[in-house]
């Protein structure tokens, strides 16, 4: 059934209770329309159009931020007075720096005499980013005489606008802002906000421009003197007493380039057959290097650039989840920054309650004058039980008990969460419900406020009960019983696994609907079943709590036309009420969530539905220009000869998609690692049709590594031990 056909014959869906969105993102343009690259570096990240330059206006997204401020809004350069022509603009692989290539349009003279022909001069410019500073080197040179010097200018501009203010949030009221020429190569806007806190950007130019003016800086270059000439540019954004960085530019891109090997030293190696995918799993593995920040605590992934650029709970938790194979220190790293972050008392504003994880940290003006709830905020139901959960698996993989005890309190603290606030009807079921007008109205991941209904489109009314929600706390407490054994409580294991058992059963229960051969969506205020055909069933089967039989069915329906658009699970199947390819959440696919679906199906044995959502997910990604699976992209149904329809605000890079290749990989493959007996175990192993081969090294058990062959044989999987280290036991299981 096509999108458009299965569109005519939806039913109409009564508005009885509408929502206003909950901190809807403006898209006055979409992102798609305009070429945009992203840099980020720990809290930093500067979103450039093709040029290199930030022009996208007030509400665009392009900007230099700093701990969600904009600190530079505007930034244009111009060569000989005209826009240069573009010859290339790419990232490089490690997305350690943006390179462009521009050169001279014809300039002409005040009469329109051609005084330079096009394609005279070349001006390359390379530009990154290093903690609180951005770096440009723009670099002319001539290819002939010019004969009179060539104008460089560059304009700019500071509006310290928070990140919700580019995002469309209005505001009444803002600081106030200055700005002053600290020498003949540096100015510096100044902007002291309402909350007290005093934002500077300083802009240094080497050598000091010809002319500099409050907002632009030419250069007069005379290549016919000396060929190649170059100017650097370097940005620092200041909060308070920040001092700006020293280092010259060459010493600032050899430190970053230095901690990005260091960290590429620590990784799992893939490579195999086919090229797009080896392209695609380095522009993962280079999208995960720059979101992860490193905090007191450890590695932290941010969620994504640029709306997200920041502590997630839920999209750290999946992120670590969907690597824990084969890179365990981002698990570490969440489950110690979350666990510091843990909610120790009761706040309406932040829907904060004891034991709760964190949902989202933001930094800027508006969090801290409470005019959004996200300085702190807890309004999400499911990171209280994925923290638990992944506190298992992190466990499971590694065996590390010494980072298990250090956040032991706050496990128990969050299972104390559970089973009090977050069964606010005390039925057995984890439900949310927020505590102001302000929280978020729906708090699962789809937490977009129409994403929860009934079958006839009605919104589903608080408190509500998440399938994938029951899922994770049986999940959490099944793992946290495993770790109490360990560490010494055998009472309370014993209690956490009957419990897990409970639910399950209770669940199968209320959840199931026989007619959709699924689980229902969630459990409204009234306990009414949302009969909805939604992907989030399939985290059911992630987290182990469906029944083998009822997995199968469920199965079924993922790899049908109705769920499946050809590139993957849509969130929403078509023909149901409120189904639109278009909607965040409602028909949308997500590839985070197919990466949590296919590790569910693999879980299960369906290993042929599995390889459907990996082939699927893989060939989105060869149709995105830098080979990268964005945050989401629209459920049109695939058609022939042509790629998958973009989202419209859809972030890119983003963490847990760009994890998704990984968890993949390991659907696929079946991988299970104990480091507890030193053996990994390869459970059915699979591969996609565009994969004859696959090489995996460096996999860590335990204290050892293996490196691993799998190839494809007359339609079986071979497996080959390449290399060992350390005592390490390798089995396939058919």
């Amino acid at each position: 059934m096509s999108d458009t056909n299965s569109a005519a014959v939806s039913p109409p869906y009564p508005v009885l209770v509408e929502r206003k969105e909950d901190y809807h993102i403006e898209a006055t343009e979409s992102l798609v329309e305009r070429t945009l690259r992203t840099l980020k570096h720990n809290d930093l990240f500067a979103v450039f159009d093709s040029q290199g330059n930030f022009a996208g206006g007030a509400l665009g997204p392009d900007g230099l931020f700093y701990k969600d401020t904009r600190f530079v809004s505007e930034f244009t350069l111009r060569l000989g007075g005209a826009e240069p022509l573009q010859l290339g603009s790419v990232l490089l692989d490690d997305n350690g720096a943006m390179v462009v290539d521009l050169t001279n349009a014809d300039l002409h003279t005040a009469k329109g005499r051609v005084w330079l022909q096009r394609e005279s001069v070349h001006l390359s410019r390379v530009k990154f980013l290093k903690d609180n500073a951005s770096f440009e080197r723009i670099r002319l040179r001539s290819y002939g005489p010019v004969g009179r010097t060539i104008a460089v200018d560059v304009t700019f501009d500071a509006d310290f606008a928070d990140l919700f203010e580019v995002r469309g949030t209005r505001r009444l009221k803002r600081g106030t802002q200055s700005f002053r020429r600290v020498s003949d190569g540096e100015v510096e806007f100044r902007y002291v906000g309402l909350d007290d806190v005093t934002r500077r950007t300083l802009v240094q130019f080497d050598p000091p421009p010809s002319e500099l003016g409050d907002r632009s800086a030419r250069w007069d270059v005379d290549l016919d003197s000396e060929r190649e000439q170059a100017i650097v540019i370097r940005t620092c954004c200041l909060i308070d007493d920040e001092k700006p960085a020293s280092e010259s530019i060459a010493e600032a891109f050899r430190s970053a380039h230095r901690t990005r090997r260091e960290m590429a030293s620590q990784r799992v190696l893939i490579d195999s057959s086919n090229p797009q995918f080896d392209a695609v799993i380095a522009r993962a593995w280079s999208d995960l290097d720059m979101l992860v920040t490193e905090t007191e605590h450890g590695p932290y992934p941010y969620a994504g650039v640029p709306w997200y650029s920041t502590i997630f709970g839920r999209d750290g938790i999946i992120t670590a989840m969907l690597m824990l194979w084969c890179a365990p220190y981002f698990a570490r790293g969440v489950l110690k920054t979350l666990a510091s972050l843990q909610a120790t008392e009761i706040d309406p504003a932040s829907d904060a309650q004891p034991g709760k994880i964190l949902h989202e940290r933001r930094g800027g003006e508006m969090a801290a004058l409470g005019e959004v709830p996200f300085r702190c905020y807890y309004g999400s139901v499911d990171s209280t039980p994925l923290f638990v959960m992944l506190a298992a698996q992190y466990y499971e993989q590694t065996a590390d008990i010494e980072t298990i005890k250090g956040i032991w309190p706050n496990i128990l603290a969050a299972i104390g969460w559970i089973d009090t606030y977050g069964d606010v009807d005390g039925d057995g079921f984890v439900e949310y419900a927020r505590m102001t007008d302000k929280g978020l109205s729906n708090q699962g991941w789809k937490d977009s406020s129409d994403s929860i209904f009934h079958r006839d489109g009605r919104l589903a009314q608080a408190p509500i009960a998440l399938c994938e929600v029951q899922a994770y706390v049986f999940a959490a407490k099944q793992g946290a019983a495993v770790l109490a054994a360990r560490i010494g409580d055998s009472d309370l294991s014993a209690k956490l696994a009957a419990e897990a058992e409970d639910l399950k059963e209770r669940f199968e229960a209320a959840f199931w609907v026989e007619e959709l051969g699924t689980y229902a969506l969630a459990l409204d205020g009234d306990k009414r079943p949302c009969e909805v055909l939604a992907s989030n069933a399939g985290h059911c089967l992630f987290a182990g709590i469906a029944s083998p039989a009822y997995a199968a069915r469920i199965a079924n329906l993922f790899v049908g036309k109705n769920f499946n658009s050809g590139w993957g699970v849509r969130t929403v199947a078509v023909g149901e009420a409120r189904y639109n390819p278009m909607a965040y959440h409602n028909g949308s696919i997500w590839p985070h969530d197919n990466a949590l679906i296919a590790l569910g199906l693999a879980r299960y044995g369906h290993k042929k539905a599995t390889l459907s959502v990996f082939e699927g997910i893989f060939e989105s990604a060869i149709y995105d220009e830098l080979r990268r699976l964005p945050e989401l992209f629209c459920g049109f149904e695939r058609r022939r000869r042509q790629g998958p329809t973009s989202y419209p605000v859809a972030c890119s890079p983003q963490a847990w998609a760009a994890a998704t290749p990984f968890a993949l990989v390991a659907a696929a493959i079946g991988c299970q690692i104990d480091p507890h007996s030193s053996s990994l175990q390869l459970v059915r192993p699979v591969l996609p049709k565009f994969l004859d081969d696959l090489t995996i090294r460096n996999i860590v058990v335990g204290e050892a590594r293996v490196d691993l062959r799998l190839a494809r044989v007359d339609g079986d999987v071979t497996t080959a031990v390449l290399k060992r280290s350390g005592d390490v036991v390798v089995t396939i299981t058919k």
